[in-house]
């Protein structure tokens, strides 16, 4: 199993409004799967996981213009993973920093 499966937690209004319904989203590794996910969260944050959603996002192509001409690159790919929590746990974000 994958060590550094997850990356980082993914704060927004909108993921903040899901923490009443202990939701929690996180940037996983792209090659994780559920049980991986789940695991992994279980024992970095000593909670129970009742489910995980996975989200994969493609990256984007993006051109800038210069002086110099045009220039063509792409976003990168990333997974997000949306995990429900038992009925009285909760993950602080800000109290471990």
């Amino acid at each position: 199993m994958n060590t550094t499966i997850i990356f980082r937690p993914i704060v927004t209004e909108k993921m903040t409004e899901l923490e009443s319904k202990r939701q929690y989203a996180f940037e996983v590794d792209r090659k994780a799967n559920k049980i991986e996910i789940q695991k992994a969260i279980e024992k970095k944050f000593n909670v129970k996981v009742l489910s995980v959603r996975t989200i994969n996002y493609k990256g984007k192509q993006k051109t800038q213009l210069t002086r110099r001409g045009r220039f063509t690159g792409r976003t990168a790919q990333w997974k997000k993973a949306i995990v429900t929590l038992k009925e009285g746990d909760k993950i602080e974000f800000f109290e471990n920093i």
